[in-house]
């Protein structure tokens, strides 16, 4: 964490949690703007810069899978998602609409700081070299910008959690990493499995074939490598 003070929303239909949330986070160091709804949130978002966003699952008129899934077409800030629902099927869900980590209710308000934290620092830091840009096909991945984009420029949305798996496995091409070593190393709640669900998302932008990938590859009964051209 830098001295700079992060701005969070919390997006959450609950007056009490929201009021809670935001009494917790402000003492712990942050900004923090407070929705009751998609809409209300949408209108925050038009108006100021957030760092993270806090999004409740269930709510009235557009659910949180419905609302992160739209928020990611044309935005990459972090989304941790909480819910009653605590089953795998639910946070395989809320990662595949874009949320970065998942978090059931009821929790522990020090163990979501923690969460926070983790998020807005994990992204590795890298120093620009040769190597920098990686051809993928159609594509270029910058290691040091943490950017996909066209072979013409133009840029392709990847999250905050895509942005820090392909950086882990641009910066040693060709190694392989179970998945159990890529949700340690990313942390923030991931997991074998959600791994999955990001290597899925991220080869529908990076291959002319998903179902048949030529530079996210799976090494059968180990895990995953980049091979770039």
């Amino acid at each position: 964490m830098t001295t700079e003070m992060k701005h969070i929303l919390v997006v959450d239909d609950d007056t009490r949690l929201r009021v809670l949330l935001q009494k917790f986070l402000r003492e712990n160091g942050f900004y923090v703007s407070v929705a009751k709804d998609a809409t209300e949130a949408r209108k925050l978002l038009q108006v100021y810069r957030h760092d993270l966003l806090i999004v409740d699952v269930m709510m009235p008129n557009e659910s949180g899978l419905e609302f992160v899934a739209k928020l990611r077409e044309d935005s990459d800030v972090p989304v941790i998602m909480l819910t009653a629902m605590g089953e795998v099927p639910d946070r395989i869900a809320g990662l595949e609409s874009g949320a970065d980590d998942y978090l059931s209710k009821p929790f522990e308000p020090q163990e979501l700081v923690l969460r926070i934290k983790s998020i807005l620092k994990r992204t590795p830091k890298i120093k620009a070299n040769a190597d920098d840009l990686l051809n993928l096909g159609s594509c270029v991945y910058s290691i040091s910008k943490k950017e996909l984009a066209t072979k013409k420029g133009d840029l392709i949305h990847i999250t905050p959690v895509e942005q820090s798996l392909l950086n882990v496995l641009a910066v040693k091409c060709g190694q392989v990493f179970t998945r159990e070593k890529l949700a340690d190393i990313l942390g923030a709640g991931q997991s074998p499995r959600s791994i999955d669900v990001q290597i899925t998302r991220l080869r529908k932008k990076i291959e002319q074939d998903s179902k048949n990938p030529r530079y996210l590859q799976t090494v059968r009964g180990k895990g995953y490598m980049l091979l770039p051209e």
